[in-house]
């Protein structure tokens, strides 16, 4: 009996979330082990179903770049980083699209539908989603690397209307046809921006933004946008993870209400970040 009492006391405890949430919209940036270990990518689809069940709106930017090296390893493509960005001549960029838009995007449809919603799949090609231009990361000449410098917001609100949820591939084209890859960070970031989205979610494989690198247990649970700078000077916030909250501080500072940095390892952990009152991980506010 105390198990279902404990059982009744979480979903009480989630009920003002409940009503804080329905009918906001909030994109969720899905990649890393959250895609690779497959009862993670269960619980995940199954949250983000949940959310529309609700009333939320989810809107998904997946990644997939261990699927992609995968790929060109099997073509016996060579795959070159440079500064952690993967360098990208025509042909990679063929298969970065082959395999987002294709294979990973519509696992991610797959599943959900599987759970009883529905959603659609698209890249930033498609109806122009994305507008997109070359970009020169530490002014290195990478290829068809790109950012996004425009969201066709119409094209996901009339599917979000629709009672779709959208899963959006993070490549795009440019006037002349020719393909870019975009990081999937950034292009969440974006779309959030252009839907005025309640919360960004970003799934990663660590726990959240830490004071100490070597210590799950030092977990940010609130970072201030004004104490981003501070943390980056005292190298609290170093590495790949200066982007990430640089991007964090960009979506607020253009209208997103929070962000969230989450361990996408975790079984659950959309639900346990929005539904619960300690949730997991850090969130980037104002």
């Amino acid at each position: 009996m105390k198990e279902f009492v404990q059982k009744v006391r979480i979903l009480t405890e989630s009920l003002p979330y409940i009503k804080e949430f329905t009918g906001k919209t909030v994109v969720v940036k899905l990649g890393g082990e959250a895609l690779k270990d497959e009862n993670v990518f269960k619980t995940i689809t199954e949250d983000i179903a949940l959310m529309k069940y609700i009333g939320i709106k989810p809107v998904i930017v997946h990644g997939g770049g261990v699927e992609i090296t995968q790929t060109l390893k099997d073509m016996n493509i060579q795959t070159e980083f440079v500064d952690g960005l993967r360098k990208t001549d025509k042909k990679t960029a063929q298969v970065v699209e082959m395999v987002l838009g294709a294979s990973v995007n519509k696992k991610i449809v797959h599943a959900i539908q599987n759970c009883g919603v529905e959603a659609l799949g698209l890249s930033g090609c498609d109806t122009n989603l994305f507008e997109v231009q070359k970009i020169f990361p530490n002014g290195k000449d990478l290829g068809f690397i790109g950012e996004v410098t425009k969201v066709n917001e119409k094209i996901l609100n009339v599917l979000i209307e629709n009672s779709y949820i959208p899963i959006i591939a993070p490549v795009s084209k440019d006037k002349d046809g020719n393909i870019y890859n975009i990081n999937a960070d950034y292009a969440a970031v974006a779309t959030a921006c252009a839907l005025m989205a309640q919360k960004l979610v970003f799934l990663t494989d660590i726990e959240g933004v830490m004071r100490d690198k070597f210590d799950p247990a030092s977990v940010i649970s609130t970072l201030k946008v004004s104490e981003i700078q501070k943390y980056i000077d005292e190298k609290i916030i170093e590495g790949g993870m200066i982007p990430k909250v640089q991007s964090c501080k960009f979506a607020i500072e253009n209208g997103v209400e929070s962000v969230h940095i989450l361990d996408g390892r975790l079984e659950h952990s959309l639900l346990l970040e929005i539904f619960t009152h300690d949730g997991i991980g850090t969130m980037v506010e104002k």
